[in-house]
């Protein structure tokens, strides 16, 4: 009689990335969000580097250094940008592709018009540019003492909901947002698209001790999406907003218009 053998299931690697660096409470949130969830591997800048959007290093040395930050997790800080970090995982920290890769929690948000500069969610759009499934987390709250108590019960939720789908869109990125507070008045999950938003900006334009000019950004964010369909709007309702974006920039409506319309 031949003997029962049992696999042992195999734990799923989760790359976690962020742009506050590697010491932001955000990535001290969610490593405490998906514990237990699989094998937790961390590269992360090690300074902040918030707005770099989708930048890679290029003609300068890339350095990583394995750190003892979080307890218990593997954890390795890349001088370069978020986008570096996943490269650099997948290539000579992991040397594999993980099953998932989660950025953040970042300090502020990133909804509407914020993805596109977030580095953040450009860290989750490389992930899913390489096949891997990710997810970028955000929290509206810049505080260095923000409460991420919400925030780690719903990104946990989210994760374990992206783990489990059998087949999960290959290219799959979710830009998540939680709103800023207690977490009893968070209604629930929404999926939303991105609004339509953007800053009204102006340079402040100053001098140094030297008499030199030098500006300084500032804008408002305005919101020109009144919908109820949106991030934005979910956010202000007390949801946890959650769009589904893609990496693929091609304007299908206007490529349809063009190719109907322009004769060469």
């Amino acid at each position: 009689m031949a003997k029962a053998t049992s696999k042992k299931k195999k734990l799923p690697v989760i790359l976690i990335t962020n742009d506050d660096g590697i010491t932001a409470p955000g990535i001290r949130a969610l490593v405490e969000a998906v514990k237990g969830l699989g094998k937790i591997v961390v590269v992360a800048p090690d300074k902040p580097q918030s707005g770099m959007g989708h930048a890679i290093t290029i003609g300068h040395p890339l350095r990583l250094q394995k750190v003892n930050v979080l307890e218990g997790v593997e954890a390795y800080a890349c001088s370069g940008t978020p986008v570096d970090c996943v490269k650099l995982a997948v290539d000579k920290v992991i040397h594999s592709k993980p099953d998932i890769c989660l950025s953040g929690i970042n300090h502020g948000a990133n909804h509407s018009i914020n993805v596109i500069y977030s580095g953040t969610m450009s860290a989750a759009l490389e992930a899913s540019i390489e096949s891997i499934p990710s997810i970028g987390f955000s929290l509206l709250d810049l505080s260095i003492e923000a409460d991420f108590t919400a925030a780690i019960q719903y990104a946990r939720i989210l994760v374990e909901h992206v783990l489990q789908m059998k087949k999960a869109d290959k290219h799959l990125c979710l830009n998540v947002n939680f709103p800023k507070g207690d977490p009893k008045i968070i209604k629930g999950i929404k999926i939303c698209r991105q609004a339509y938003a953007k800053y009204e900006e102006e340079f402040d334009e100053r001098k140094d001790p030297h008499g030199r000019r030098y500006y300084w950004l500032t804008g408002e964010f305005v919101n020109f999406d009144k919908s109820r369909d949106t991030d934005v709007w979910a956010l202000k309702n007390n949801y946890v907003s959650v769009v589904p974006v893609q990496f693929d920039l091609t304007n299908y409506t206007l490529k349809k218009k063009l190719e109907t319309n322009w004769k060469f």
